[in-house]
């Protein structure tokens, strides 16, 4: 039987750091992205692709500040709506045109998934999502004055405007994506982390300000459709504690429980690399299931073992099990 894969495309993927944010550069980038997703589905995988959206819903929520005295501004859960919509409508429109170049027939949706939160989340206290585009210092600490956004340094990268990003309790549509993905669709799904609904006392739904972290949302996503293979995709090929260090070193097979040492030493950090290492690790704690973060272009060779970050139970010394995991479709 095919394997389902959930892949978790950052968005940074879709606009780069430094990058104007035009509509013709996110294009291109999506449409590059889709070549290397195209080659999942040609091997035989089930794919179930969420994005994120930083970049992009941080652009949104400027446009809406700064046109507010002429254009009623939009709150943060209705911005992530329109990210999706945006975002999804390059993903299928894209896809679909890589498959049929390959003469791959088959059918990709987008469908707009909401993701319920807690309102109690400490993250509300202490907000710690990235979104826009990145500053120095000295523009950052401007901002923070002048339009009284919080700022935090990303990874070394440089600093940006961070948001609450609570973690994500269910996904509200996920019977909805596994029946299409079991029915022979790719779904596109869950963009931007999904939109951040609060379940009330009398079981309806409101949203709430926020942008979930997509990796969080990718891991209950897999989880809740029963994928067997968790992807995070992100700009570099490996995991690497000490990173940007002299000593940094890149991880590549490791089991559940090196892995979560690693994290117990503080080697990830909280906006960027720490919820891709805890998403993948509560993935790879299920049985049977594996978990990998790679590089985008490297996404085929990682599924075959020879790159990327591969965390599964079936390791041991860093090497697979005789026998043990197997990636293929």
């Amino acid at each position: 039987m095919s394997k389902t894969v959930v892949v978790a495309l950052g968005g940074n993927a879709i606009l780069q750091s430094k990058q104007e944010g035009t509509y013709e550069n996110q294009l291109n980038n999506v449409k590059t992205s889709c070549k290397f997703l195209a080659k999942l589905v040609t091997e035989g995988y089930k794919l179930v692709i969420t994005h994120g959206n930083g970049p992009q819903v941080g652009n949104i929520l400027r446009q809406n500040e700064e046109a507010e005295e002429v254009v009623p501004p939009m709150p943060m859960d209705v911005l992530n709506g329109e990210s999706q919509g945006f975002i999804g409508y390059m993903m299928v429109q894209s896809l679909l045109n890589e498959l049929k170049r390959l003469g791959h027939e088959t059918s990709v949706v987008n469908l707009l998934t909401r993701v319920q939160v807690s309102k109690d989340d400490e993250d509300f206290k202490d907000p710690s999502k990235p979104i826009g585009a990145f500053y120095s210092e000295e523009e950052a600490k401007a901002l923070a004055d002048e339009r009284n956004w919080n700022m935090k340094e990303d990874a070394n990268r440089g600093w940006r405007r961070v948001v609450p990003s609570p973690k994500p309790i269910k996904i509200l549509e996920a019977q909805a994506i596994k029946d299409l993905t079991e029915a022979g669709h790719i779904v596109v799904c869950c963009g931007g982390g999904g939109i951040p609904v609060i379940r009330k006392e009398d079981g309806t739904y409101e949203g709430i300000e926020a942008v979930i972290d997509k990796d969080r949302s990718g891991y209950k996503l897999a989880e809740e459709v029963n994928a067997d293979i968790f992807m995070i995709l992100t700009d570099v090929d490996n995991v690497f504690i000490n990173f940007g260090k002299p000593d940094q070193k890149s991880l590549e097979k490791l089991t559940v429980k090196e892995l979560e040492s690693y994290m117990n030493a503080g080697h990830f950090s909280k906006g960027s690399m720490g919820p891709k290492v805890e998403s993948a690790l509560n993935f790879a704690k299920r049985a049977s299931s594996t978990s990998i973060i790679c590089s985008l272009e490297k996404v085929d060779k990682a599924l075959r073992g020879e790159s990327g970050t591969i965390i599964s139970e079936n390791m041991t010394g860093g090497k697979q099990h005789t026998g043990g995991i197997r990636l293929h479709a």
